[in-house]
């Protein structure tokens, strides 16, 4: 006689509680980070980051000393990029195998079913059934949304949303600022480049609104400064935002200079983004007029000319010193904390 086998014996995770749990878990971070997606800095609150900053540290200890880590033994993270990416993919990969997982990767959707038309939502629900977590970069803004939606099983963490949010990017600029003043309250910022369509500058401007006395000072050229829905949105947010076009109006006392290139991949006309590409470039004659003596420099990279490489030596610049690697000890710390392994 045949025995009747369901889904459920198949697969425990195939529970209509579960689905609703899973669900239920896309909001505020509320201190617990297990099985969340993690989608938008709206979701986290100071307790949250404290939360996180405190496992980065320990994180930074396993990394520095190279010491021997099982906390994700057993546990496999799909990274899935519809993007290029370098630091973003290198850095999730390096943490997940930090810490004793291993992932799946697929850097090239072009050699993957997507080529053949599959849907982001089935790519999703494919690549979950293998996996514990999926971390995605997708171009088309609300697509990590879908991405969402569409896995039942485990949590979604977004690693770049098209011109909409990067939110493991912000955090680790957070960390950044927060290890060089020991304060993410009364900061006063220079983001530059292409505010319209940088993610990353996006997610910073909602990390720093969660704290207090934070001002914000957006250098742009005016073509690209940032939208009016998202400048209203975001002013209605504890931050002080300041929109200027020139480089003179850079206030002397900031404590982050945030430069960022010209998104040319955004732009519906590759050819318009080289009208602006060398706007605003940082060089040491900038740093010396405007720049104070306790400023951290910091750049998302990958530099395009932002950055003039003689800034490079200036002990002010983060970009190459240690924001790198506290992108890795981050996303260590949270992978180990939405898996539950922390």
């Amino acid at each position: 006689m045949t025995k009747n086998i369901s889904l459920i014996d198949l697969d425990p995770r195939i529970d209509s509680g579960f689905f609703m749990a899973k669900k239920d878990n896309k909001e505020a971070i509320n201190g617990d980070f297990k099985g969340k997606d993690i989608l938008s800095l709206d979701q986290f609150s100071p307790l949250d980051i404290s939360i996180l900053f405190k496992h980065t540290k320990r994180m930074r200890t396993i990394g520095v000393n190279a010491k021997p880590s099982d906390l994700l033994k057993g546990n496999i993270v799909t990274l899935i990029f519809y993007e290029p990416s370098s630091r973003t993919f290198g850095s999730f990969g390096a943490a997940v195998k930090q810490l004793g997982g291993q992932t799946i990767e697929v850097h090239d959707v072009s050699a993957t079913s997507v080529a053949k038309g599959e849907s982001l939502e089935d790519t999703i629900r494919v690549f979950e059934a293998y996996c514990d977590a999926i971390v995605i970069r997708h171009p088309i803004k609300g697509s990590i949304q879908k991405a969402a939606d569409a896995a039942f099983f485990v949590p979604v963490i977004n690693a770049g949303d098209g011109a909409g949010s990067h939110p493991t990017q912000a955090l680790l600029d957070l960390y950044t600022i927060y290890e060089k003043f020991h304060r993410l309250d009364s900061i006063t910022a220079l983001l530059c480049g292409d505010v319209l369509h940088s993610r990353t500058h996006h997610s910073l401007i909602e990390g720093l609104s969660i704290y207090p006395n934070n001002t914000i000072y957006l250098l742009s050229p005016k073509k690209l400064k940032l939208s009016r829905e998202d400048f209203a949105k975001y002013s209605k947010n504890n931050i002080k935002l300041i929109e200027i076009h020139d480089e003179k109006d850079i206030p002397e006392n900031a404590d982050v200079w945030y430069w960022n290139r010209i998104q040319r991949e955004r732009f519906e006309n590759p050819k318009e983004a080289e009208k602006y590409k060398d706007k605003f470039i940082l060089t040491q004659q900038l740093l010396q007029e405007r720049g104070s003596e306790n400023l951290i420099i910091l750049d998302p990279l990958p530099r395009v000319g932002e950055i003039d490489l003689n800034v490079d030596a200036d002990p002010r610049a983060g970009y190459l010193r240690t924001q790198i690697r506290n992108g890795m000890y981050v996303r260590m710390a949270l992978l180990s904390l939405v898996l539950d392994k922390a």
